[in-house]
Formats: C-alpha cells, sequence, structure tokens
C-alpha cells in the first residue's frame, strides 16, 4: 500500500484557508495529483487543508472522508520561563536538545512540561485515528510492525498539516515526534511518501521512499513557502527567528 499525506499550502491562518501563493500551489499539487489511482482522500477539518484538496477534488469529481484527529495537532503546553500557552514544537535548539528523554521514543512525553500538558494523550488519538485508518485498508498494528491482514497495491491520501504529520511520521517509523518536530520540515503543499513492504508474508513496514516532496513546484519555477521554518543563519533579519 502507498500513504501519502500532503502538508495544506502557503496558510492564511487569520482566516484559516491559503494566502494567493497558497491557492497557486494548491493548483500545481492538483496537476500532479489528478493523474494518481487514489483509493480514498482524507482531509484535516480545518480550512487550510480542506481548500488544498478541494482543487484535486474537484478535478477528480471526488470527495473526501474529514478525520478529526487529522486537525493540527492540538496539546498547548506552558512555557516553564514565561508561564504562557505554546505549541509543543518550534522550541529553541538550546532548550530541548539538553533533554535526553526527548530524543527517546518511549519517554519523550514523561518530561514534566508535557506530561503537564497532556502531550500523550493527544499523542494517542493521532496513533488511534491513523492505526484505524490503515485497519480499514487491510493493515493492522501489531507491536511495532503491522500485519498485512488483505496486502494491497491502493493509494490512500492524507492532507493535513506539519505537526500532525511528524506525530504519525514518528508512529510510523518509531521516532520521537521532538525529533521530527525539529529535524524535519515539509513545506506547504509538499508530498511525503510510505510504501509497504512486506518481506514475509503477512508481516508489512511503512518505509519513506520520498519525504516532503515539492517537485511540482520546482517544475512550475515556484518558490517554496518559508512557513513553518526559521532563519537560516541568524543575521538573516528577514527571515522569522522566533
Amino acid at each position: 500500500m502507498k500513504l501519502i499525506i500532503i502538508r495544506h499550502g502557503d496558510p492564511d491562518y487569520s482566516i484559516d484557508s491559503l494566502t494567493e501563493k497558497g491557492w497557486r500551489e494548491a493548483e500545481l499539487l492538483s496537476n500532479r495529483i489528478k493523474t494518481m489511482n487514489v483509493k480514498e482522500f482524507y482531509v484535516s477539518p480545518l480550512g487550510r487543508a480542506k481548500d488544498t484538496a478541494s482543487l484535486t477534488l474537484k478535478k477528480m469529481n471526488r470527495e473526501a472522508r474529514v478525520l478529526p484527529w487529522l486537525r493540527e495537532f492540538h496539546a498547548p503546553i506552558k512555557d516553564e520561563i514565561t508561564g504562557e500557552e505554546r505549541i509543543t514544537w518550534d522550541w529553541l535548539p538550546g532548550e530541548w536538545t539538553k533533554v535526553d528523554e526527548f530524543y527517546d521514543k518511549n519517554l519523550w512525553h514523561t518530561v514534566p512540561v508535557m506530561k503537564e500538558g497532556h502531550v500523550i494523550e493527544e499523542a494517542k488519538r493521532v496513533y488511534s485515528g491513523l492505526d484505524d485508518i490503515l485497519k480499514e485498508h487491510g493493515y493492522e498494528r501489531e507491536g511495532q510492525i503491522y500485519r498485512a491482514v488483505r496486502p494491497n497495491n491502493d493509494t490512500i491520501i492524507l492532507f493535513c498539516h506539519l505537526g500532525v504529520e511528524c506525530v504519525m511520521l514518528g508512529h510510523l517509523l518509531g521516532i520521537s515526534p521532538m525529533v521530527m518536530w525539529h529535524g524535519f520540515f515539509a513545506a506547504p503543499t509538499s508530498v511525503t511518501i510510505l510504501n509497504t513492504e512486506e518481506r514475509r508474508k503477512g508481516t508489512a513496514y511503512f518505509r519513506v521512499s520520498s519525504f516532503g516532496d515539492i517537485s511540482h513546484l520546482n517544475a512550475a519555477e515556484e518558490k517554496p513557502s518559508f512557513m513553518g521554518r526559521f532563519c537560516e543563519t541568524y543575521d538573516n533579519m528577514d527571515e522569522r527567528h522566533d
């Protein structure tokens, strides 16, 4: 089976939709996806993901199933310095890298600030939601791998968000989401592809064959959005630092 995860286009968070650039990105993406043989589409309930998917769905005369757990990962925590509410990613490297537990797939959520924010409960909601979808398509989780109950070559596509994408990838690959959140960047409308590998009958593992691919943007000379990244060098004052 092929599992494709797509991040929404360049966002306008003020209206939970896309910027003008985001709509251009979504159009280029739709031209890429429309030629695929897709078994099922799934989409986040948030507007920016729905709008991104809408152009593809219209061209293919298809509909997408809305999954509440595909919304952007939402488990706010309290900043240990300011006491203000913040998201669980976008931490300064100098802070989170000092905590060994954050690198461990089994311990990242046991750090006090994460426990107080009940972050693992939200993560488990994502894990369960993803496993339920995979089960519907013939792959049942068993430990750290999947039983190929009904092995197939189908393709399913999920339109969602960067934060929740990293949580899903961490679950499939056995990686702490803190490492995924801070070490991997998937640009708006980027395409991440995982394929099952059933090297022994009945046992499957999901393997990334492409991460954050934006070839549809490159081919049209559409510069990828910077949304979600931080400054490449400190002196780049026009790029986000915090």
